[in-house]
């Protein structure tokens, strides 16, 4: 029984590295998925409602505490009291990285997205707001790629070239 319990102590022990990133690669893939179709409905309510809809930090900081998308009435890239919640995800393992690079460096961060369905400046519906987003989890990496016409897409740097982080 007991050269059992250590036998399979031995191949536990060899199987957790494996495990591990199994597990990362999971969690980066719901997180960057998550945030992408956070996106997705932002830009299609934008286009449905007419109004600029915005994607942003729910602590309007970190992009580890979650995100919501909202209508952005007052076009100031943050969440006020009485502007409508479209859709609210909680917070990521706060062992990944979340960070972006966009053409409004400043904070706060945010993609807005206008009655065309373009991203652009929360102040300005016709300045254009594109770059990247990017997630990192240990080895496990995912970025968003948003165009000038809006349009999102997800990639993994260890397959694609051209797929390079936030800043780089």
């Amino acid at each position: 029984m007991l050269v059992a319990v250590a036998v399979a102590g031995i191949l536990l022990s060899a199987a957790l590295p494996d495990l591990r990133a199994t597990i990362e690669r999971h969690e980066i893939r719901a997180a960057s998925t998550d945030l992408m179709a956070a996106l997705h409905l932002a830009r299609s309510q934008a286009i449905g409602r007419g109004e600029m809809i915005t994607v942003a930090p729910t602590d309007g900081a970190a992009w580890l505490q979650g995100w919501t998308v909202f209508a952005d009435r007052d076009g100031n890239g943050r969440r006020d009291p009485g502007e409508p919640v479209l859709f609210t995800r909680g917070p990521v393992t706060e062992r990944m990285r979340i960070w972006s690079r966009l053409t409004a460096a400043a904070p706060p961060w945010y993609v807005a997205y206008n009655s065309a369905g373009r991203s652009c400046r929360a102040g300005n519906h016709l300045a254009g707001n594109w770059g990247t987003l990017s997630l990192q989890l240990g080895s496990q990496q995912r970025n968003i790629k948003i165009n000038m016409l809006g349009r999102a897409r997800l990639c993994d740097p260890a397959r694609e070239s051209g797929c390079t982080a936030a800043g780089q």
